[in-house]
């Protein structure tokens, strides 16, 4: 693996679990000519290798601003003893042969960072491949989990999941440390949101539940934002 992930992308995720998970991601551009391509040399090298207690996840980039230009998010997560353990294999002649190939097809490579899943809220036993993320700079980590915790646990829907967690490495000068994803069904409801799930007497409670939020969540700077739909999972 290391051969790989040394010439290798964006933020992304993860296992859904109540319990903390780490993640490593891999972001890269593919022309359109080539996504087929690039997505048959992923799914054949992952179906034929498994990391025990890894989930491999790819996402294509969707929805997102100029500067965040990878078109694709290559993700691992899993226990801190099974991510250990593929980092520490160098996955030998197969996957050299995998990174020689993606090579060839793949336009360039982004940013590589890492990462931990702490909170997860909502349906967390549903499949919700279409995800808005959200990149943040925290200034108080504490208190914003609190009051996020608080917010989220408040107001339930049993309609998404929302993920929440730290970034560790990979770190820009914008000082992003934290990320949120709310995942959804389909791209309907992603467009329409947490709102289009609501009567108009829940969005009243909800809006005045998000004001008492940010008075409280410990200064919070939103550093980017996209939405991504998972290609594949492994």
């Amino acid at each position: 693996m290391k051969k790989l992930i040394t010439t290798l992308f964006l933020f992304a995720i993860v296992t859904i679990s109540a319990q903390e998970s780490y993640w490593t991601n891999y972001s890269f551009i593919v022309e359109p000519k080539n996504e087929a391509t690039v997505f048959k040399l992923i799914d054949d090298y992952f179906k034929a290798h498994k990391y025990e207690g890894v989930t491999v996840t790819l996402y294509s980039n969707h929805f997102h601003d100029a500067d965040n230009d990878a078109t694709h998010i290559l993700g691992f997560s899993g226990s801190l003893n099974a991510m250990g353990a593929i980092y520490a294999d160098d996955g030998g002649d197969a996957w050299a042969l995998l990174g020689s190939r993606l090579d060839h097809h793949i336009k360039g490579w982004s940013a590589n960072h890492m990462g931990t899943t702490k909170k997860s809220y909502g349906d967390t036993e549903g499949d919700y491949p279409v995800q808005r993320y959200f990149i943040l700079d925290v200034e108080n980590a504490s208190a914003f989990e609190a009051a996020y915790t608080k917010f989220q646990n408040a107001h339930p829907l049993n309609t998404r999941v929302v993920l929440m967690g730290n970034i560790t490495s990979g770190i820009s000068p914008e000082g992003e440390n934290h990320w949120v994803l709310s995942g959804y069904a389909d791209f309907k409801a992603a467009m329409g949101g947490t709102d289009a799930m609501l009567t108009a007497a829940q969005r009243k409670a909800r809006d005045a539940a998000w004001k008492n939020f940010e008075e409280n969540n410990g200064g919070v700077r939103m550093i980017r934002s996209g939405t991504r739909f998972r290609m594949g999972k492994w």
